[in-house]
């Protein structure tokens, strides 16, 4: 007579014959955090997360939607029909592109005082002592920023829409034009990143704000270069904000497109090859100490 046990996967009684077909269920040896295939996973998983955190603060809401709209809106009326006399063309296609840059640089603010609160907290080092890919918590924070400034490009492009902005050379340059304030935001996010890691929370806002200020009230987008000083004139035409303007300017209504899109994205990896790794290193030195 055979011996009757328990079969642990149905719960019925086996006898010992049938076990002696069963198969034993494979053993999968669990990813190690450093794969390629987690890094991607968690980097999605960091992303999902702070843009839920975004939307529900009211603060974001403002600072990356309300705020960009109400500035363009400001713009038209009490500088638009000015500039278009004075520049003989119309003023929409200059304020849209930098209104969308501003945006994508202000916004930043939003995500370096949540990184220093979630440094504060302790959020960091415990992501830090968990089995996390070291480096998904940054790059979920890019791709957070640059789904944070499509957005925001798309926000303010309809209220561009709604003043008078079109497009005049079809669907493959309007897309290449939303995708130059995402480029230009990944970049400065960068930048951000690595000033949040080594100055406080004031400091901070202090120094992003004359950055801002400085880039937004000296480029192209309000008059072309013409109307600043000559001694100003080169390091306006060619500072970030103005390049990304012409690109989009000429991707939109008229102008150059290859050569100032050819300096945003010379900028843009610029600001990636100096700025990466102090991010890197100081993201990791605040997970690790909290300093």
């Amino acid at each position: 007579m055979s011996a009757v046990i328990e079969s642990p996967a149905v719960g019925a009684p086996a006898t010992g014959d049938e076990w002696a077909g069963h198969q034993p269920l494979p053993v999968v040896a669990p990813r190690s955090e450093r794969a390629l295939s987690v890094w991607a996973q968690q980097s999605l998983i960091q992303t999902k997360r702070l843009l839920i955190g975004w939307m529900r603060d009211p603060s974001t809401t403002i600072q990356t939607l309300i705020f960009p709209a109400a500035t363009l809106l400001m713009f038209r009326v009490v500088l638009g029909d000015s500039i278009t006399q004075a520049t003989g063309e119309p003023s929409i296609y200059g304020t849209v592109p930098m209104v969308m840059l501003v945006a994508a640089m202000s916004g930043s603010v939003v995500s370096a005082l949540g990184f220093k609160t979630e440094k504060r907290t302790g959020l960091l080092g415990r992501f830090h002592t968990m089995p996390v890919h070291r480096a998904a918590g940054l790059t979920g924070r890019l791709l957070a920023e640059a789904i944070r400034v499509l957005i925001t490009s798309l926000f303010v492009l309809a209220v561009g829409v709604f003043l008078g902005f079109r497009f005049w050379y079809g669907p493959a340059a309007s897309i290449a034009m939303v995708c130059i304030p995402i480029l230009f935001g990944i970049g400065f996010a960068l930048l951000v990143t690595t000033l949040a890691t080594i100055t406080e929370g004031v400091m901070l806002m202090n120094v992003i704000g004359i950055i801002n200020t400085l880039l937004m009230f000296f480029n192209t987008g309000f008059v072309p270069v013409f109307a600043y000083p000559a001694w100003l004139q080169g390091t306006v035409e060619n500072q970030p904000m103005s390049t990304a303007i012409d690109a989009m300017r000429g991707l939109s209504y008229d102008g150059p497109i290859v050569e100032p899109l050819l300096k945003t994205v010379a900028w843009t990896v610029g600001l990636i090859v100096v700025f990466a790794y102090p991010a890197i290193r100081g993201y990791r030195r605040a997970a690790e100490t909290g300093a």
